[in-house]
């Protein structure tokens, strides 16, 4: 569903509407977005530290507005010139979250998403910034959407404790790939040409590239196991990526983990096992439990 959402320019005052998914909330204006300054919502907590969004209005307008733009709508003066397009705040939907597909991330997501970057993209590893700096920027994020005043971050998901990795649960994973049919964006050999991958957009309509596990490089939102194993089970909202929460068991889940670290460039267990077991790429025509 497309609703419509005015963006008010601070330079121009003039009214910009944008047709976004699911959206509901009235126009915003730059003294909307001042009055939520003094709202609880715009603070954050990271373990002991306290963000304060005022505290972060400097080192965003230093190193952030270029890309996000004054409005937090991910249009500043830079965004026309990059691909992926930065994060619109007004919207907060975010890839990287610990909590369930439509809810909103938790403070230590946007926290670690700071200083972790998105590879692929135009958005660093900001080392620079101190703990309680990021903690700030966290609360200036939440202060650009009218959905932190309404709602709560969703509860982080339950990562079961990772099992050992064995050549029977590489084989499962094959399994478990085939069957939710990860291999029609990611391709059967997990280089992002399956059947889909070219029609592949973004909720705004934008395009969208399946990620590529063979060419060395890290998923966006982290590179650990259970990171792998947190972003098939939350999705990565505003992409074509759906959680699959419903659809596979923990168990499975980690079974899938492993079998993508098989197509990885990086050295591991997991692709020592499949050369020995001389496991082949998924059949797409193969019977469902037969491959």
């Amino acid at each position: 569903m497309r609703r419509t959402l005015g963006k008010l320019s601070l330079v121009l005052g003039a009214t910009v509407v944008l047709a976004v998914p699911q959206v509901s909330w009235a126009q915003l204006s730059s003294s909307q977005l001042e009055a939520w300054l003094n709202t609880p919502a715009a603070s954050s907590h990271v373990g002991n530290i306290t963000g304060d969004a005022k505290a972060a209005a400097m080192p965003y307008r230093r190193y952030c507005v270029g890309c996000h733009g004054v409005l937090g709508d991910g249009n500043g003066e830079n965004a026309v010139w990059l691909d992926p397009k930065p994060r619109d705040f007004q919207l907060a939907v975010f890839k990287c979250r610990s909590t369930p597909t439509g809810t909103l991330p938790t403070d230590e997501d946007l926290y670690n998403t700071i200083a972790r970057g998105m590879d692929r993209s135009n958005m660093p590893q900001w080392s620079t910034f101190t703990k309680d700096e990021r903690a700030n920027l966290v609360a200036w994020i939440k202060h650009f959407s009218p959905r932190w005043q309404t709602e709560k971050a969703g509860a982080p998901i339950t990562i079961t404790p990772e099992p050992e990795v064995t050549p029977e649960r590489i084989k499962a994973g094959r399994e478990v790939f085939a069957r939710v049919q990860c291999w029609k964006c990611h391709g059967v050999q997990g280089m992002a040409n399956g059947p889909s991958a070219a029609t592949l957009t973004d909720d705004l309509g934008r395009p969208i590239q399946a990620f590529n596990f063979t060419d060395g490089t890290r998923p966006k939102c982290g590179d650990t196991d259970q990171d792998i194993y947190r972003i098939f089970m939350t999705g990565l909202d505003g992409t074509p990526m759906p959680s699959f929460a419903d659809n596979i068991k923990p168990d499975e889940a980690w079974d899938l983990v492993f079998y993508l670290r098989t197509f990885m460039a990086q050295k591991s267990k997991e692709k020592e096992m499949a050369k020995q077991l001389g496991l082949k790429p998924v059949d797409p025509n193969a019977p469902a439990g037969q491959q």
